[in-house]
């Protein structure tokens, strides 16, 4: 008996996606001083909307994580200890939390988190920015199984502007992708607009590639299409 041919479609070692959707000519390495640890749902990793991976890929000092409830000294860990195992242990990075002081919703039930010293934004290469990666449904919950994540001052996004994340449905105008909104962040932090434009630019060509995989998906699926690729014959 034959094995079975394997049909998975070659990825790219780089981004991790077919090779028909590789998205590497969209990296931008960008400069920057305060850290970066993305926490991603699982059920955000084999999306193909997401913005996750190509941020972290133009990001040097990043780390992206999959999980939903974490293992609490797994956790500090990304919290607080070097993100490479090579670079010599000195103070531990302040971890700081992206996400909203209050929002409308259950998680303002959340214990308060302790405010934002205002000494820590004078150097931010002190600063180690966690950022949850999934719908606002999928990151509250995140928040609640992991009570170290509530125990992080919050930064807050200020002035946004609109997302340019034409291939996901936001429930409110101020909601950006992952990408957009580190970006906001890292330029809030840094007191610099300037220098990740290009990962932003970058960001769009990504979105243009991902809205037109979508439509040359939904042409392949029209009636027309599935009967001329069977020869003309009518599919039931």
């Amino acid at each position: 008996m034959l094995p079975a041919p394997d049909t998975k479609r070659p990825s790219c070692a780089i981004c991790m996606r077919p090779l028909s959707a590789c998205i590497c000519q969209w990296i931008k390495p960008i400069s920057h001083v305060v850290e970066v640890v993305v926490l991603q749902h699982p059920l955000e990793v084999a999306n193909a909307k997401g913005s996750a991976r190509l941020l972290c890929l133009s990001l040097p000092h990043s780390r992206l994580v999959t999980g939903e409830e974490f293992d609490r000294q797994e956790l500090q860990a990304l919290l607080t200890a070097p993100l490479q195992p090579q670079t010599e242990a000195g103070s531990p990075k302040q971890a700081i939390l992206l996400y909203p002081d209050t929002l409308d919703d259950p998680a303002s039930r959340l214990p308060t988190p302790p405010a934002l010293p205002r000494t820590l934004l004078r150097d931010p290469s002190q600063l180690r920015l966690i950022v949850l990666d999934g719908t606002w449904r999928k990151s509250r919950k995140m928040l609640y199984l992991n009570p170290l994540l509530q125990q992080l001052p919050r930064l807050s996004l200020r002035d946004t502007p609109p997302s340019h994340y034409l291939i996901r449905k936001a429930h409110r105008p101020d909601q950006l992708s992952t990408l957009e909104s580190t970006c906001a962040a890292l330029m809030q932090l840094e007191g610099s607009v300037e220098r990740f434009q290009p990962l932003l630019t970058a960001f769009d060509g990504f979105v243009a590639q991902q809205m037109a995989h979508h439509q040359a998906s939904r042409a392949s699926r029209r009636p027309e299409n599935c009967q001329r690729a069977s020869g003309g014959k009518k599919l039931r």
